[in-house]
């Protein structure tokens, strides 16, 4: 899907349906996920066999399904249609919201959060995202869903305490439901339907691919990297809403008066680091330093139990650090890969930070229970200082972004031959074109690219 010469890159009204309402289904589906993270620990104290390790099972597990299914799930969208895997996915989320929701032991919780995330949709969203949008726009759309994700996030911690407070956690599930439901009525009504559906490398996963994208250790930073991010995350929020509550004698339903101002402050100290960081091209010392200051942070939470004031400059500090991660860290791995494997990286990627997630659940529990609130904290302080030596030998990226351009199916000989009249290109550094696709991957320096002689090579579609 291209466009012709003289058209601009600007975003026809099917692409721009398709971006915000592929965003909103993505962004409804984290929100449940992410809701119960500031209140789960206080509410399982009211279910059977609840134990401090089970607690983080319970917030975790999630992790560990999305991040077995996720992958084949978007393989099988290839096969059957993505709207039928979406769908089917919704469908399984909403059935493990209504066992949380109505469970009254802890395992039923944990079987009910299983289930949310065996509903593993990203793959398949990504997937159809692609479907929808010229090559040139692609790009746009992606960060549109990844800001939907950022967006759910910040909002599911302040409003998963006030929801608590008027409906408690099991309402908070029943409406995870709803929402789901809500979700597949607009991929059935809103999302449009793709003319067809094929294997695109910038966004899906290439099976024979993944051989290289795991042997690569610049790759394996980054997977590293977001796989400790998620597990400190995780692990912190298996205690702090009970240290907030019982050493700051904060009520669950006030917890959000903590989380509001420390989440938008944090996010006006972390935008001019990342503008410093991508224009400058500093990208690698801005992260170092985000790596440095988490495990400040998470130090500094250590002592920090005796004052609201305390508690609140060590959170924000943590989360200052986090989203300028957050927000970084998939640009890296972008400029890092291969663009004919894109896709593939941002799989494993991907794959990484839900295991994170499910990991640092199961050993926030188990060190809560057996050295503390603050062995979480010193532990997880110890993991990133791990990360940051490892961070700390990463190659300094390229600064070169991934373009793609419809040339049209080519033969293996026209193949060869386009690459090396691309590479001629100014601004062109890295070509490669996949005969059957017809697509040109490129990565490419803005600054100096000539889009004007580029765009020579694209071929319209009707």
């Amino acid at each position: 899907m291209s466009t012709p010469k003289n058209n601009t890159h600007s975003m026809t009204g099917l692409e721009r349906r398709a971006t915000w309402s592929l965003a909103s289904v993505y962004a409804v589906r984290m929100l449940g996920l992410f809701m119960i993270l500031p209140v789960f620990a206080i509410y399982a104290e009211e279910l059977q066999g609840v134990t401090p390790l089970l607690v983080g099972w319970a917030i975790g597990i999630y992790g560990l399904t999305q991040a077995l299914l996720q992958i084949p799930l978007g393989m099988l969208s290839d096969r059957i249609g993505r709207k039928p895997v979406i769908i089917g996915g919704l469908l399984v989320f909403v059935l493990g919201s209504v066992v949380a929701a109505m469970a009254d032991s802890i395992h039923g919780v944990i079987l009910g959060r299983a289930l949310q995330g065996s509903g593993a949709i990203a793959a398949a969203v990504m997937a159809l995202a692609a479907d929808l949008t010229r090559e040139e726009n692609r790009t746009k759309v992606m960060a549109a869903i990844g800001m939907s994700i950022g967006t759910s996030f910040a909002l599911a911690l302040v409003a998963g305490p006030i929801l608590q407070g008027v409906v408690g956690v099991r309402g908070i599930f029943w409406l995870t439901a709803v929402l789901a439901l809500l979700a597949i009525f607009i991929v059935i009504a809103v999302v449009p339907q793709p003319v067809r559906s094929m294997l695109r490398r910038d966004t899906q996963v290439v099976k024979s691919a993944l051989k290289d994208v795991l042997a690569d250790r610049q790759l394996l930073r980054l997977d590293v990297g977001v796989f400790v991010l998620h597990a400190v995350l995780t692990a912190n929020f298996v205690i702090i809403p009970l240290l907030l509550r019982d050493e700051l004698a904060l009520d669950a339903g006030q917890h959000w008066m903590i989380y509001l101002p420390v989440l938008l402050v944090s996010f006006l100290i972390m935008l001019p680091f990342l503008i410093i960081g991508e224009r400058k091209r500093h990208m690698k010392a801005v992260m170092l330093v985000a790596i440095a200051l988490l495990a400040v942070a998470e130090l500094s939470l250590v002592g920090s139990t005796h004052s609201i004031a305390a508690m609140s400059f060590s959170l924000l500090a943590f989360f200052a650090a986090f989203n300028l991660m957050e927000a970084s860290m998939p640009s890296l791995l972008s400029k890092q890969a291969p663009a004919d494997i894109k896709g593939t990286a941002m799989g494993a990627f991907s794959t990484s930070q839900f295991l994170g997630a499910f990991a640092g659940g199961v050993l926030g529990g188990y060190l809560a229970e057996t050295l503390g609130t603050n062995g979480v904290f010193v532990v997880g302080a110890a993991a990133i200082c791990i990360w940051l030596l490892i961070a700390a030998s990463m190659d300094n990226p390229s600064y070169l972004s991934s373009y793609l351009l419809n040339v049209g199916q080519q033969t293996a000989d026209g193949a060869q031959a386009m690459v090396e009249r691309l590479r001629q290109v100014k601004g062109v550094s890295e070509a490669v074109v996949i005969p059957e696709d017809g697509v040109a991957y490129l990565k490419v320096d803005r600054n100096a690219l000539d889009e004007e002689q580029l765009r020579e090579f694209s071929v319209s579609t009707a």
